[in-house]
């Protein structure tokens, strides 16, 4: 099934502990080995507790580090793709064969076996991805490559399978579009080291064009260091070299992968594994005088470091590793700024003003004071994040302005619901009572504008409200709290 590289074969199941107690220090793997009998969705977020068929995958991957899998194909079978389409978003938009969702569906045990006869024979052909564009925060459009609805299920399948490989590899302070890990987590891993260790300064970066600028060779050497199957390493090929549909034209491109393919957050997630995570887990043994901490959600990561001096010579040395690998970073979007608990006094002493600010996952972090003095760290919804959402909100009121209330109240409700599970942390109640009140006004604004007679005033329009809009409320815990529950028993420093 797998073959033996150079490395030991006996493989500690948690990481070792890095040379400061950072943001990830805590965050050890567990066992790989889940229950025999356990299932899970397929897709970016099966993993761990992957289909007992990946047990005996799992387990040679944490126990040997130098594995490479010469079988793995086979784990994709007509279950697995049939999990695989029920874990689609039925809504999804379509790609350039214009198949639904439903549609695909309606002959759907025949065409799973079609489509697994094809892939095991070799005839499957992967379908070019149709060229669509979201705005950005700051203004600009978002390139996305969205994939034919068989494309979408057999690459959620073999995600599926490689992910039970690769979670064994993964670093812990990697977050993004991984099982079981989300934004929340990589936010609670952030607060958490910057609480816990001497963070003196942060180094805010991103990698430019980091889905388009991806070189295709290096990829592809970086996943045969663990796998072996041609047939898979053949599949990825066929994806990538797909092609791209805008306006009907197609257009081959070299370098990349399409951001929003279901295979693509692994790919990226393989290629940073390679090219920083591993690199930086080193540099920050072999190099760094003080503390440093590391979280990265794909392509955006933020690093604490205790010295500047440090942070410096990690940026300089960072910018080297980037380009070997044909990537660099964005400068608009590259800063080191003074940061932690105190950078406020520094601040004041060098008659500076207020420390600066960095954003990360739609929160602007901040340095601030509890009521008693002690240094916190406050984190704010980004304006911008709010604004767009709040002018989504007016326009769409606009489109259901003569709907009844209690339809728009129950669409309004859902989208505030949905804004505070993710916004809703300690210290951005301010937000979040901004983005109610606006949701309000614009709801009550479309709601006058249905008759020029209208008798709607304020009192009755606070009724209409606290009956379909949630009260604001915070709805995350502390992220200490969080994160000290989320990694206990699995600390190697606890």
């Amino acid at each position: 099934m797998h073959d033996r590289g150079k490395s030991d074969d006996l493989v500690v199941p948690t990481k070792p502990p890095n040379k400061p107690a950072g943001a990830e220090v805590v965050e050890g793997r567990g066992s790989a080995e889940g229950n025999a009998a356990s299932k899970t969705h397929p897709g970016r977020r099966a993993g761990v507790d992957a289909s007992s068929a990946l047990d005996r995958v799992r387990r040679i991957a944490v126990r040997e580090k130098g594995a490479r899998f010469t079988a793995l194909l086979h784990h994709v079978d007509v279950d697995r793709l049939r999990a695989a389409y029920w874990a689609l978003n039925p809504r999804a938009a379509t790609g350039a064969d214009g198949v639904t969702w439903r549609a695909y569906g309606e002959g759907l045990e025949g065409n799973l076996r079609e489509l697994h006869r094809r892939v095991h024979c070799g005839g499957y052909r992967a379908k070019p991805a149709r060229r669509a564009y979201i705005p950005k925060g700051d203004g600009r459009l978002r390139p996305l490559g969205i994939a034919a609805l068989e494309d979408k299920i057999l690459q959620r399948a073999v995600v599926e399978v490689l992910n039970s490989i690769y979670e064994a590899d993964f670093c812990g302070f990697s977050y993004g579009f991984r099982p079981g890990r989300g934004p929340h987590d990589a936010l609670d891993a952030l607060a958490a080291g910057i609480y816990n260790t001497k963070v003196n300064w942060v180094l805010d970066a991103d990698i430019r064009d980091f889905f388009g600028s991806l070189d295709r060779g290096w990829l592809k050497r970086f996943l045969e260091h663990r796998i072996a199957d041609r047939r898979v390493l053949r599949l990825v090929d066929k994806w990538l070299g797909a092609g791209i549909i805008e306006d009907g034209v197609w257009s081959q491109t070299d370098v990349g992968t399409a951001q929003g393919a279901s295979v693509s957050p692994l790919l990226a997630n393989v290629y940073l594994h390679y090219v920083f995570d591993q690199w930086a887990e080193q540099w920050r043994h072999r190099h760094a005088h003080g503390d440093v901490i590391i979280v990265r959600y794909a392509d955006d990561y933020i690093v604490g470091f205790q010295y500047q001096h440090d942070a410096r010579q990690f940026l300089a040395d960072l910018r080297g590793r980037l380009a070997k690998f044909g990537l660099g970073l964005a400068p608009e979007k590259t800063r080191l700024i003074r940061f932690g608990r105190f950078a406020a006094q520094q601040h004041q002493q060098l008659g500076l003003g207020k420390p600066e600010t960095f954003d990360f996952l739609g929160f602007k972090h901040c340095c601030s004071k509890t009521k008693n003095g002690r240094f916190m760290l406050k984190r704010i919804t980004i304006a911008k994040r709010m604004q767009a959402k709040l002018r989504e909100v007016k326009e769409e009121l606009k489109r259901r302005r003569h709907h009844p209330i209690p339809e728009q109240g129950r669409w309004l409700g859902s989208v505030v619901r949905g804004h505070c599970a993710y916004y809703a942390v300690p210290g951005n109640s301010d937000s979040i009572i901004a983005f109610h009140k606006q949701v309000t006004r614009h709801w009550y604004r479309s709601l006058r504008r249905r008759s020029q007679r209208s008798r709607l005033d304020w009192t009755r329009m606070s009724r209409i409200a606290a009956l379909y809009l949630p009260p604001p409320r915070r709805m995350h815990p502390f992220p200490n709290e969080r994160f000290d529950a989320r990694t206990r028993g699995r600390s190697p420093v606890r």
